[in-house]
């Protein structure tokens, strides 16, 4: 291991100086992909040494709380102001294939808080299977692949961490083996990533021939001179961006979402939706400005990022808001949602321009977006999961007078359709803000009207998921809500106060995210 950085963790170091204590090594910063690592080995000798005595209760204990361990560093980290200018810079490790910054941190606390989420409510989401311990360990170890993504800061380093999240994604789409709709998800997912990584990787390899190496710090250098080798470095980058669309369900690769989600058991569509969509775009926030110079000079190879983007951005979310208004189930219409609130993100790299002075507030609202979206997003995948499991039904008309039955839960859905719709007072109305004003400063007026627009028509769609609950008629269906499953019903209460309690407390979310991609503009 080769550390670049001459200074040690020094926010690592303050704590233990107090008592006179020696700093914490450098590769402590790698403490929560360590936990998540280290949670889904445990998982698989667990599975494996006690295969009488296996239950969901106490292998989901253990993802719980290896994934709780991952948040709760990323937290002190970010907290203690770790990768930041002021504690001594970012972090390298492995000859800089990794770093830890503010970003790498704020993308990890996301997904660990995602994953806490979804490893506790399938507990009761999983209570009829025999064998729940490869599905554990193959979601705490994705997990540990997405953390790694963002911490990547090598292009060979990016396509080994992407791997590690899609491997086990493809099995835990098809985990419902007797279920034919589970089953063919992970088909048509596992084809779909397979073309996908080869036109990432082979991406990389034209920009490796072009710049002669893989590292961010490096290609970013040559991308300065490139003299007749720009063509070739141009086609790789595009080719890339291909392979973050993939990741993160933005157009043009985007059709393999509404497939999957709806297909794959409700935990894992919360999970793919809203951890492995986080994990992609800080990937690609980190390629885009630290390799690529989006938001600096124009690059050698003549291509206007930011306009690629903004096209990227306004296709995105309207095809997924268009497509999500006229679905009839409401798993499907969640799926193309998805696909809208990728659309929102990519406002964070589109409205980076050349000579903009806002990129670290846009980029950071970018980033304070998708947190919140990750817990309403989650949580509304895992109200579905109880639907599923009491066996209601998918569509709006099977959803009518659930607030009868199930009102906790019915109040949970409500908050994350109108926070998903950007409606006061909750998170997403906050992140929308941010993010739209952020687009307006640096020049894109037009882009924050277009997703203004957008959120005005998402209110159609989920407004109908809660009069449904509220308004319409009881149906006979609801004869099956007979049970309150424990942990399925914690997750979806604790996902929505969450998504509540981020109201008073947006401004550390949104100035830690700030402060994170402002760094990185350094």
């Amino acid at each position: 291991m080769s550390v670049q950085q001459p200074s040690t963790v020094e926010p690592l170091a303050a704590l233990p100086a107090q008592t006179g204590a020696a700093p914490l090594p450098e590769w402590t910063a790698l403490g929560p992909v360590l936990a998540l690592v280290a949670a889904g080995l445990l998982l698989l000798l667990w599975d494996t040494v006690f295969p009488n005595r296996r239950t969901n209760t106490e292998l989901s204990v253990i993802a719980a709380v290896g994934s709780l361990a991952a948040l709760a560093l990323s937290g002190w980290y970010l907290a203690a102001g770790t990768g930041r200018p002021a504690t001594g810079g970012a972090i390298t490790l492995f000859a800089e294939a990794i770093t830890i910054d503010g970003l790498a941190l704020f993308f990890t606390a996301i997904v660990a808080s995602v994953t806490t989420l979804v490893v506790v409510a399938s507990r009761d989401y999983l209570t009829d299977h025999e064998t729940p311990g490869e599905f554990y360990s193959l979601v705490v170890l994705a997990a540990a692949g997405m953390a790694l993504l963002a911490s990547a800061s090598s292009l060979a380093t990016i396509f080994v961490a992407l791997e590690m999240v899609s491997l086990p994604s493809y099995a835990l789409v098809a985990y419902l083996k007797e279920n034919r709709g589970s089953v063919e998800a992970g088909l048509k997912y596992f084809l779909v990533g397979a073309v996908s990584s080869a036109i990432f990787v082979f991406g990389i390899s034209l920009v490796y021939a072009a710049t002669g190496s893989l590292l961010l710090s490096d290609v970013a250098a040559a991308f300065g001179d490139l003299g007749d080798l720009a063509g070739v470095a141009g086609v790789g980058v595009v080719m890339m961006i291909a392979g973050f669309a993939f990741k993160t369900a933005s157009v043009p690769v985007h059709f393999w979402a509404p497939e999957v989600y709806e297909g794959a058991p409700a935990p894992v569509s919360a999970f793919l939706s809203s951890a492995s969509k986080a994990a992609g775009f800080a990937v690609a926030f980190r390629v885009f400005t630290e390799a690529f110079h989006l938001g600096g000079e124009v690059t050698a190879v003549g291509i206007d990022w930011a306009l690629v983007f903004a096209v990227l951005a306004v296709v995105t979310m309207t095809l997924g808001n268009f497509a999500a208004a006229v679905q009839t189930e409401v798993k499907r219409m969640l799926a193309y949602s998805s696909i809208g609130h990728a659309g929102y993100a990519l406002i964070g790299l589109a409205a980076i321009s050349a000579g903009g002075s806002h990129n670290g507030a846009v980029m950071g609202a970018s980033m304070a977006h998708l947190f919140v979206y990750g817990f309403m997003n989650t949580g509304a995948f895992l109200f579905i999961a109880m639907v599923e499991r009491w066996g209601v039904g998918r569509t709006f008309e099977d959803y009518a007078g659930l607030g009868t039955v199930a009102p906790m839960a019915s109040v949970a859905m409500t908050v994350f359709m109108f926070s998903l719709a950007g409606l006061p007072p909750f998170g997403g109305f906050f992140s929308k803000y941010f993010l739209f004003a952020g687009a307006v400063f640096n020049g894109f007026w037009w882009l924050a009207a277009v997703g203004a627009l957008n959120s005005v028509l998402s209110l159609y769609y989920y407004s109908r998921v809660v009069k449904a609950i509220w308004i319409e008629d009881p149906t006979d269906a609801l004869a099956a809500v007979d049970s309150r499953p424990t942990a399925l019903y914690g997750a979806v209460i604790v996902a929505a106060v969450a998504t509540v309690v981020v109201l008073p407390g947006f401004g550390p979310v949104i100035e830690t995210a700030e402060a994170a991609a402002t760094a990185l503009f350094g």
